[in-house]
């Protein structure tokens, strides 16, 4: 498997990434548990070491399954996450972005993936309420706390992008 690092940084993982969010949310019912975490257990050894899964995505027991399928692999695997999206009472998916709820949702990712830091720590959405400098400076606390590694934008614009970049480097996009 060919491997890439991401923009400039120091972390390298597979040209192949595996997304795992049908595993356990979006498409229907949720497959197997058993049967997805082989599945993933066969990407590492087919070569893949990029893995992405996100709170939302369950919600929260994606995170739980990536964790436990790559709990034998640490070291030798990426995985990504994402925050910035919460469930409000009625259950429905909210865009919160604020530095307040950021640290206690990443710990709460790092308990369900039982990892000590993340290894790429996504914003899932642009929150138009936070300045994002505010959430780059909060990822950037985080990763001065070596709870998370590096960090990275989805779904961000390019003038986003550039302010989050000037605050706290932008991994990947």
């Amino acid at each position: 498997m060919q491997k890439r690092k991401l923009g400039t940084s120091d972390l390298e993982v597979s040209a192949l990434g595996l997304g795992c969010m049908g595993m356990s949310y979006a498409y229907g019912p949720a497959p197997d548990r058993q049967e997805m975490i082989s599945l993933i257990r066969s990407a590492v050894e087919l070569g893949v070491t990029f893995f992405d899964t996100a709170q939302a995505y369950g919600p929260f027991t994606d995170e739980e399954l990536v964790g436990v399928a790559l709990a034998h692999f640490r070291g030798h695997v990426a995985i990504a996450t994402k925050f910035g999206i919460g469930i409000d009472p009625g259950g429905q998916q909210i865009v919160d972005s604020r530095p307040e709820y950021i640290k206690p949702s990443v710990e709460s990712s790092l308990e369900r993936l039982s990892v000590e830091a993340i290894d790429l720590l996504y914003q899932h959405r642009v929150d138009p309420e936070v300045p994002i400098e505010d959430v780059a400076g909060a990822v950037k606390d985080l990763i001065r706390e070596g709870k998370v590694n590096h960090f990275g934008l989805s779904e961000a614009g390019v003038q986003t992008i550039r302010r989050a970049h000037a605050l706290q480097p932008v991994t990947a996009v």
